[in-house]
């Protein structure tokens, strides 16, 4: 009898240490994955909630104007994100954005495209939520990543339109390499030279697209201001140009030795006789433009984590250097604001160049082109051009 309450008390002993093992086995994972994730940095888990959320939305809708050669690169990183991009000129996505509002439709999740666009349109007519709290990568977030250790606002608010592309520019002058010699140019006043009165154009930059940034670059440079602006459309006798392609053929076959605000980049790689006027050539110096590098989150957005997580790639640095590469060899080469990634892809006459004295055409203050155009269409009613 004694013998078998001692074998019996064995087997309890024995159940109940298995008993012990298997909820061991069962609950220290748990609390192990408990505390892990604990120890987890809040961005990383505000991160990978923002991402498990965007894969279930199953996709995110991007407006973007210029740069739109980079999308390809997101739907690569993010497969389970389906990119629905609708593209174009940016008055075109700011006038659809605003006609969808107006028509109760919430279609738009991010918008990038050049400031006359988020800042003047889309912004004036309250689209848009602070992007700020969707900034979520430490990458992202830490300003020292960025040009002059800070991020780059348009917006007086500092918190809607995010500034990610800062081009050098040199009032976006190109010139005919057959008719025009660099060697007399010193001062960005050469260009208006009589010698040159009806031999000059430029883009129309009463339409929104290139030019509107460099126009600002002479209006606020101390050096330079509104006098030049008078001159040139006031003088000079400029021929004005709307078509984005008419101008720079103008220039490619003689027609005219100077042109404000072309695109002559491809044009220049074909072997055509035409160049722009680049760093060292100016003592002024030059400016920055966004050109079409501003990036905001559209309020009531459909797909309000798929927006995030487009954003944070955007603003990585994977995005910034597919920007970068992707945007190279056309017409928009564009020099990220981030300074934490080559710019070897970047050509020179559109990258920041140490020593140079550079104007930010993209303050907020100085977005509003109404000052500028002002003066030119008086300096044009005076010349009999209005």
């Amino acid at each position: 009898m004694i013998q078998f309450y001692v074998e019996l008390r064995t087997v309890t002993l024995t159940a109940l240490a298995l008993a012990l093992l298997v909820a061991a086995i069962i609950v220290l994972p748990a609390r192990n994955a408990q505390a892990a994730e604990a120890r987890k940095p809040a961005w990383q888990v505000e991160w990978e909630k923002t991402l498990e959320a965007a894969k279930k939305e199953g996709q995110v809708v991007v407006y973007m104007s210029g740069y739109e050669e980079v999308l390809p690169e997101f739907q690569k990183e993010y497969p389970d994100i389906k990119l629905v991009s609708i593209t174009g000129r940016g008055s075109q996505i700011g006038q659809r954005l605003i006609a969808e509002r107006r028509g109760e439709k919430f279609l738009a999740d991010v918008v990038s495209a050049g400031g006359v666009t988020t800042y003047q349109q889309l912004h004036a007519a309250k689209l848009f939520d602070p992007i700020k709290p969707a900034l979520i990568l430490p990458e992202v977030t830490d300003p020292s990543k960025w040009y002059q250790n800070q991020h780059h606002y348009t917006d007086p608010e500092g918190q809607y339109i995010f500034s990610y592309v800062g081009s050098a520019t040199y009032g976006s002058v190109n010139y005919n390499t057959k008719l025009v010699d660099v060697k007399e140019f010193k001062s960005y006043w050469d260009l208006l030279n009589p010698k040159w009165k009806g031999k000059i154009i430029a883009r129309d930059i009463r339409t929104p697209g290139p030019g509107s940034g460099n126009a600002r670059l002479f209006y606020y440079h101390p050096e330079i201001g509104p006098s030049f602006i008078k001159k040139l459309f006031g003088e000079m006798d400029v021929t004005l140009f709307r078509d984005y392609r008419q101008g720079p053929d103008w220039l490619a076959v003689g027609k005219f030795a100077l042109c404000f605000f072309c695109e002559v980049d491809v044009l220049k790689q074909q072997g055509l006789p035409v160049d722009t006027f680049g760093p060292g050539v100016f003592k002024e110096g030059g400016g920055l433009v966004q050109q079409f590098g501003t990036l905001t989150l559209v309020n009531r957005a459909p797909h309000p984590n798929a927006a995030k997580v487009f954003i944070n790639w955007l603003l990585s640095r994977k995005g910034q250097t597919a920007l970068q590469k992707n945007m190279a060899k056309t017409d928009n080469p564009a020099d990220s604001l981030r300074i934490d990634i080559p710019k070897d892809d970047v050509p020179l006459l559109n990258r920041r160049v140490d020593g140079v004295n550079y104007i930010d055409t993209s303050k907020p203050g100085w977005q509003d082109m109404k000052p500028v155009l002002q003066i030119m269409n008086e300096a044009l009613k005076a010349a009999g051009k209005s």
